[in-house]
């Protein structure tokens, strides 16, 4: 399998880099972009969610993005270890309703040595905003 920079043992530079790499790669809303940067059988907890593999995460982000509307990230590097990395994020988006809603969360990440994501832990809290009270109001990409 291809190696995906930057690689576990990790430092404060190179998890900040891996997290970087998350949030524009997640960012983009492009399922099969996201996707690559997990193992084959990745296993993953979303919210009260389980499942595992590069299938099942393509199908979930791309149910997640069509409900999920005009969708923008933030992640912060929280800590890290050797191969591991943990996160804290906010995102906003909108429903189909037009109504806007910021999610606050957590991830923890286990990496193997290629540097793909093996494990996703994601705990995430969902409030609503108005849209005047939105944060992240960069264009697309």
């Amino acid at each position: 399998m291809e190696p995906r920079p930057p690689l576990p043992p990790f430092t404060a530079e190179t998890a900040a880099k891996k997290v970087q790499a998350a949030e524009d790669a997640w960012n983009s809303r492009d399922p099969a972009r996201v996707a690559l940067a997990y193992t084959p059988d990745s296993e993953w907890r979303n919210r009260s969610e389980f499942f595992s593999g590069r299938d099942a995460i393509r199908e979930f982000l791309t149910n997640k993005w069509q409900r999920e509307l005009d969708y923008r990230l933030k992640k912060e590097l929280w800590a890290f270890t050797e191969n591991r990395i943990a996160v804290r994020f906010e995102y906003e988006f909108h429903n189909a309703q037009g109504e806007w809603f910021r999610a606050y969360g957590n991830e923890n990440w286990e990496f193997d040595a290629n540097g793909l994501m093996q494990r996703r832990f994601a705990s995430i809290n969902d409030i609503a905003i108005l849209e005047a009270q939105r944060k992240f109001r960069w264009e697309r990409g």
